[in-house]
């Protein structure tokens, strides 16, 4: 029987020999694990590039300390540095405390109790919000001022000796700032106390707690999260605060940092301010982490959302009180406002005042934009990456951006852009025989990248609420569908989060146009704001002139608060 031959493989062809194969898998796995972790690292590109903008203001005016600035630290401390930290000391614990009692006990009463009025003070009481504090100040001064119309008309019914504690005090500044702060932590609790239910103050109360002791002693450790967290945001507001306090002339370090630059025209000691006012914001972090703890809020069935119903006096006094907050804190104020444009016959509606609005609009629509488009590339990468880096430094960074005050990044950005000037656009126009210009020292670049950092948080917010309703089964069916990345973006992800974007926009466009501190110490020559407007015109005691453009910011501002009402309503 002969042998049959069996042909060989040629030799330029792979063999069926298996000893190749765990080296070819091995290389393979090598190809796949390289390229998905550059694919990693491109998706966390742009929450690195947020954070960058973030830390590069503050670590130079972490470098500020370099310069020596001894003359001007003996003249502050000699002068004016107790003041300062005294003043502003003062100012967070009034804020803090009065926030936290009107907040606490007004989410209470609206969310736990029923009576008369409740339905629309539940949604009332956040309109304060709508107003920049600065204008609240100014109200207030001309209308409890000594040569005010109350106090005026305090003296005509009880004499001319009668006085009243003068409204130009830290108890004066606390009062007016927690007026429009205290919805913060109203918010927070509100949403707290609903999510409790009726049914844990029941369970205490048939343990033999009264009312009050099973608010003490059940909702409100339950609730101190949202309450820190609320209160939290109420003092890096107060912290950042300009406007408020130069009108009452109330020096804090935001005026510190002001005058440090147009007082002195020294921008390093105004670094070196800015610093010890970010020491501040860290220590109201670092305390609203501790009053948080490790408490966790959890959500309860509708149905035992059952509401306490107040008969009586209880009744009509948790009403009158409500009304009394709502009143004092946005009716007055606005009021006031309508009353003085219309004395004044709309003297200030000229091409100025068109300029404002056409000024103050452009640079909001420009940041708004250049923000939520950060934010979208930033939520798009989280998404990418399955949220892994959601909890990771650069997410953690890009978002302090509002916690910094206007201020603090102004300086920031300033000596930024002038060691930018000096370094490498004065060698270029040299190179070039042009005359020697700063470029991006007061330009609108300097003014349009503090609003971006400010406020990316702001943008982020909504956009990375709607990605997270979006199922995965979505990008699924569009790659199945042989989409790419890009198409996955722009055909299926930006039609779904269009409210999420309008919502960002909305709400960094309004932010951008009360923006003071920022605004004032960056614009160009000739892009005054309406915020600008009522600081010039507050600053010289014009209040009835300062009131158009305040009527007009207050009105823009009520549609962003009305979007925060819908959604924290649902």
């Amino acid at each position: 029987m002969s042998e049959i031959a069996v042909p060989q493989p040629p030799s330029d062809q792979p063999s069926n020999d298996d000893s190749n194969q765990p080296s070819a898998n091995k290389e393979s796995f090598f190809v796949n694990a390289q390229s998905t972790k550059w694919r990693k690292h491109f998706w966390r590109l742009p929450a690195w590039f947020a954070a960058a903008l973030v830390l590069m203001p503050i670590l130079v005016i972490a470098l500020s300390w370099t310069s020596d600035q001894s003359d001007i630290w003996a003249h502050l401390i000699q002068t004016q540095l107790g003041t300062l930290l005294s003043n502003t000391l003062k100012l967070c614990i009034g804020v803090g405390s009065i926030a936290i009692f009107l907040g606490v006990s007004l989410a209470w009463l609206v969310s736990v109790c029923e009576f008369p009025g409740r339905r629309w003070l539940d949604w009332g009481l956040m309109l304060p919000l709508a107003i920049p504090t600065y204008v609240v100040a100014f109200v207030a001064l001309g209308l409890f001022d000594f040569s005010g119309p109350v106090q005026t008309q305090l003296r005509e019914w009880f004499g001319s000796d009668f006085r009243v504690p003068s409204i130009r005090s830290a108890g004066g500044v606390s009062l007016v700032l927690s007026a429009v702060l205290y919805p913060y932590v109203y918010m927070l609790s509100r949403s707290a106390f609903m999510s409790q239910g009726r049914g844990l103050v029941d369970a205490a109360r048939m343990l033999g707690r009264t009312p009050l002791q099973a608010f003490w002693s059940v909702a409100l450790p339950m609730a101190r999260p949202a309450i820190a967290a609320g209160a939290a945001l109420a003092l890096m507001e107060t912290l950042a605060d300009f406007g408020a306090v130069a009108v009452f002339n109330y020096d804090t370090f935001t005026t510190a940092i002001y005058k440090s630059w147009f007082g002195f025209f020294n921008l390093p000691a105004a670094a070196q301010l800015a610093s010890v006012l970010l020491l501040f914001v860290a220590l109201a972090l670092f305390a609203e982490q501790k009053a948080r703890g490790g408490g966790r809020l959890f959500e309860v069935p509708a149905q035992e959302r059952e509401r306490f119903k107040l008969k009586g006096a209880r009744a009509y006094l948790a009403t009158g009180y409500c009304l009394l907050i709502f009143v004092l804190a946005f009716v007055i104020p606005v009021g006031q406002l309508l009353f003085w444009v219309v004395e004044t016959g709309l003297g200030g509606l000229d091409q100025r005042y068109i300029d404002l609005v056409l000024h103050t609009f452009a640079l909001g629509a420009i940041a708004a934009s250049l923000t939520v488009s950060l934010a979208i590339a930033v939520a798009f990468g989280q998404r990418q990456l399955g949220n892994i880096s959601a909890k990771g430094f650069a997410m953690r960074a890009a978002s302090l951006g509002y916690a910094f005050p206007g201020s603090v990044l102004a300086v920031g950005i300033m000596l930024s852009f002038a060691k930018v000037d000096s370094v490498l656009v004065a060698p270029v126009r040299a190179l070039l025989d042009m005359p020697p210009k700063q470029i991006l020292v007061g330009s609108v670049v300097a003014l349009i990248l503090a609003y971006c950092v400010r406020f990316f948080t702001v943008g982020l917010g909504p956009i990375q609420s709607s990605f997270e309703r979006l199922k995965p089964s979505f990008q699924e069916a569009a790659q199945s569908l042989g989409a790419n990345k890009w198409q996955l973006l722009w055909r299926v992800y930006l039609p779904m989060l269009s409210p999420g974007i309008f919502a960002g926009m909305l709400l960094v466009l309004v932010d951008v146009m009360k923006e003071m501190p920022a605004t004032l110490l960056l614009r160009p020559f000739g892009w005054d704001t309406l915020a600008v407007r009522v600081y010039e015109m507050t600053s010289e005691g014009e209040w009835e002139r300062a009131a158009l453009p305040a009527l007009s910011l207050v009105l823009l501002s009520l549609a962003p608060v009305v979007l925060m009402i819908r959604r924290s309503r649902r």
